[in-house]
């Protein structure tokens, strides 16, 4: 597998509207969701690891598309299992992360753990 950068994912207009899109989401509630549910959230790390990821500016673009529609499945309130659900309702959402996290593990450096761990720490503190 390549690790080049955005060269090698050149994807149509449509592929770079809906990547922006998502990245608009996520920017926008990303935080503000976590905050909400991190508690009980037993792959948060995973899901701020897969944010971090997504951000970094040395990811490629390829694997930021597949990490952004992960992240925003996470935020958007339609959900395939409502998060409202006791237990199962971030079931959906814990498969997504970690089938997208999988899916490009070899770009999550330990920068992108360290970085979700202090976030979590932060986050608990509150």
């Amino acid at each position: 597998m390549s690790t080049g950068g955005a060269a090698e994912w050149s994807g149509d207009e449509h592929s770079r509207e809906k990547l922006a899109r998502d990245e608009a989401i996520v920017r926008k509630d990303f935080w503000s969701k976590l905050q909400r549910f991190a508690a009980k959230l037993p792959f948060a790390e995973d899901l701020l690891t897969a944010y971090y990821c997504a951000f970094d500016r040395n990811t490629p673009n390829h694997v930021r598309a597949v990490l952004l529609g992960a992240l925003a499945y996470f935020i958007l309130p339609l959900d395939f299992l409502p998060d409202v659900l006791p237990i199962v309702g971030f079931t959906d959402d814990a498969a997504l992360i970690a089938g997208a996290i999988r899916l490009i593990w070899v770009h999550i450096t330990p920068d992108h753990r360290d970085a979700a761990r202090q976030a979590l720490t932060r986050l608990s503190e509150k």
